[in-house]
């Protein structure tokens, strides 16, 4: 059995959070399904989940652990929490933003930002991004951010054309 990390992410889904771990698992290498439990009989009068039926899934994406909880409909994932993918190539950046918005909200689509079908946000970024924003050349830095602005799957390119001022 695995170790788990001290600070584990739980994302709640209505009933899909098996589906959702495995779809993740198929993007992002270094990925698996850890555990799953199902609900029991056992306060059923609390959670009204069907006993057999999938409770958590315990998995890893690129070796970070992660907790799928089938907690109802009761909670919806919003913009307030995402998760970020620092990318090394443009052409990871393609793969990951096809994939993940594939059949999520277009209209979530801003700055390298998306929504994927089971409504959680991701934040597509290249790896350097940072290092652009914090780079201590203001006229640089406000560059890039200008262009990002206009952007939604983020340009690599394009960025760092921004950053160098061409």
């Amino acid at each position: 059995m695995p170790t788990l990390q001290k600070i584990t992410p739980c994302l709640w889904f209505d009933k899909e959070g098996e589906d959702a771990a495995r779809y993740y698992c198929g993007i992002f290498g270094n990925s698996k399904i850890n555990a799953i439990t199902h609900y029991t009989e056992a306060g059923h009068e609390i959670h009204g989940g069907k006993a057999g039926a999938v409770l958590t899934v315990a998995f890893e994406l690129e070796g970070h652990s992660f907790m799928a909880l089938n907690g109802g409909p009761i909670f919806k994932f919003s913009e307030a929490i995402s998760m970020a993918v620092h990318c090394d190539s443009q052409e990871e950046v393609d793969s990951l933003w096809h994939k993940l918005s594939a059949g999520g909200d277009p209209a979530a689509q801003q700055c390298g930002w998306l929504k994927d079908k089971f409504g959680l946000s991701w934040q597509i970024v290249p790896r350097q991004m940072e290092a652009w924003l914090t780079s201590g050349d203001t006229a640089a830095s406000n560059r890039v951010m200008e262009a990002l602005l206009q952007m939604k799957k983020l340009d690599i390119a394009a960025l760092q054309r921004a950053f160098d001022g061409r």
